[in-house]
């Protein structure tokens, strides 16, 4: 626990003692092959990885990411996966692109290019009963086990279609959270569908994207989404939640159960 103080509007000073959300660099390496510095907390990595090469398109499943290795160096973390599949024959042409990438994470006309390409349709699905969506709410803040200590994780998981939460992650990123939610989930070959995604982050349209190229078909959300959360979304025919409390949730699109 690391001490602080506490600064009242009379000026008055209260020493607390809390605990800071784990950060570092994580540096992503496929088939030896530098791919990506994210930062992250350091923690279910070998989820991360899988997740994130699925994600990225590197892999089309969890069955094409063989070993994972996690190293901690002294700047940081490495974690070295091996891929097979499809996704390795574009391995080397991802790398090129993204070392010409700004920090924007959106530069260029071939990553414009990428961002207009439509998105896989997901499966017909049935509509979600609302009930549902509320007895994942109950159960979440119990399981956000780093959100409750730090007050500043992010957390992804995964619901049955009766709204009991079957996986969580969490991490300080809000899309590495949900990468480490799908890896975990494609490690034990389990789908994301039937069933919801229920993600604590700003629905913003990476989370549509990485929500639909994993294989769910219901996406709900703490907080509103982008624009153009909801223009991928109904154009892949993902159902989506959002702003969704204890008391109420906003259906954006898809139906609900009458």
């Amino acid at each position: 626990m690391a001490k602080a103080v506490t600064v009242l509007p009379d000026g008055s000073r209260l020493p607390v003692a809390r605990e800071w959300v784990p950060e570092a660099p994580v540096a992503l390496e496929f088939n030896g092959l530098s791919y990506a510095v994210m930062m992250a907390t350091p923690a279910d990595l070998v989820d991360f990885a899988t997740g994130f090469a699925l994600t990225e398109g590197l892999a089309a499943g969890g069955g094409e990411v063989g070993e994972v290795a996690v190293a901690e160096v002294d700047d940081g973390w490495i974690v070295r996966a091996a891929l097979s599949g499809l996704g390795v024959e574009q391995l080397g042409e991802r790398v090129r692109m993204r070392v010409a990438d700004s920090s924007c994470g959106l530069c260029g006309v071939e990553n414009l290019a990428a961002l207009a390409k439509p998105l896989p349709r997901v499966a017909p699905h049935a509509p979600l009963d609302v009930a549902a969506i509320f007895r994942a709410l109950a159960e979440l803040p119990v399981m956000q086990v780093l959100g409750q200590a730090t007050g500043a994780a992010h957390a992804a998981a995964w619901a049955d279609a009766g709204g009991h939460i079957g996986c969580l992650r969490e991490d300080v990123g809000r899309h590495n959270a949900m990468d480490k939610l799908i890896g975990a989930m494609a490690r034990e070959g389990r789908p994301l569908a039937p069933g919801f995604v229920l993600s604590t982050a700003r629905c913003s349209y990476e989370i549509v994207e990485k929500a639909v190229r994993a294989g769910a078909t219901t996406l709900v959300t703490i907080s509103l989404p982008t624009s153009l959360a909801v223009e991928r979304a109904s154009a892949a025919g993902l159902s989506l939640w959002a702003l969704a409390r204890g008391d109420s949730v906003m259906l954006v699109n898809g139906a609900a159960e009458t």
